[in-house]
């Protein structure tokens, strides 16, 4: 939906020389519900508003309600920070799934992590989404040497929230300063988890993501996304729609398909969507062909997250 942002994660966006797209550059919300409509014609079920941050499009209303009408699973990827804003708004046209992205449990952390001091404020909103009946899972990207130590702290949400902690894996982007020995593995936190908990794997759902479980006694889970260490590619069926109009069929794919100029010549795109899902690599984009710890990130060839919508 946008690649603005109120928060400033290091390893969302480049630290110098990053420019936010102009308004011209990003699709508008009649050209986001058009291309949603195509999307769900040719057979997409659910559809994740992601940033950025989505919730500081001051049209998120207009383009939430609209989308609602679709038959489609509608869900929310945010920060945190503006959710208190639009609890009703999303209750009202049937959001129950949301992901809320929190790295960490200190203040100090968080503002290490985001370059800004708004922890308590996303904490009391996870709060409020939990108790508002949200289906809420806590998207906690793990990095060695800065947040691995919270991990059974982040287990410890799920005794008494019904929350999916789930821990993601720090994959390489341009300008994030991505290193091998930063990447906390699945195995790792597998072990970290196990120092103080039991938990058992729950059954894997067809293209599905991560790698699910639970703790006997808790009522959340936990899961796993371990793009680095255990790819998932042969069952994953996420594209990505940029903010500015680009269909990327791999976070990683250094290939995009432009849908936006299309669509503003009153051409039809639906082809184009089509053969970019045919090209898709059979792994990461095609672009990570080794072994995470071989990997030089200043080889790969792809957009900061944050204008990717990850």
């Amino acid at each position: 939906m946008t690649d603005h942002c109120n928060l400033r994660c290091f390893y969302c966006i480049p630290e110098e020389g990053y420019l936010f797209s102009k308004q011209d550059q990003l699709m508008t919300a009649e050209e986001i519900i058009t291309l949603s409509s195509v999307f769900v014609r040719l057979g997409v079920d659910k559809i994740r508003l992601t940033g950025g941050e989505p919730l500081v499009r001051k049209d998120f209303p207009i383009i939430y309600e609209k989308l609602s009408a679709l038959p489609v699973n509608l869900h929310l990827t945010t920060n945190g920070i503006l959710i208190h804003e639009h609890l009703n708004l999303l209750k009202k046209f049937g959001c129950r799934s949301i992901n809320l992205s929190l790295d960490t449990l200190n203040a100090d952390t968080f503002l290490l992590l985001t370059r800004r001091n708004q922890f308590q404020q996303v904490y009391d909103n996870m709060l409020s989404l939990v108790n508002s009946g949200f289906n809420v899972k806590v998207n906690v990207v793990v990095m060695k040497g800065i947040n691995e130590h919270e991990i059974n702290r982040f287990i410890g949400l799920t005794k008494f929230m019904p929350v999916d902690i789930r821990f993601i894996e720090f994959m390489p982007f341009e300008g994030n300063y991505w290193v091998a020995a930063k990447v906390f593995t699945l195995s790792e936190i597998l072990a970290t988890i196990q120092t103080e908990f039991n938990f058992e794997a729950l059954p894997h759902e067809k293209n599905e993501t991560a790698k699910r479980f639970k703790i006997n006694g808790h009522r959340g889970t936990f899961s796993i996304i371990s793009t680095m260490s255990a790819p998932f590619c042969g069952d994953c069926n996420r594209i990505r729609l940029t903010a500015d109009g680009k269909l990327k069929n791999c976070l990683f794919s250094k290939s995009e398909t432009d849908l936006r100029t299309p669509l503003r010549e009153g051409k039809p795109v639906d082809e184009l969507i089509r053969d970019c899902i045919l090209q898709k690599s059979k792994m990461l984009g095609g672009q990570i062909n080794v072994h995470y710890e071989s990997l030089s990130a200043e080889e790969i060839k792809n957009r900061s997250m944050i204008s990717i919508g990850g």
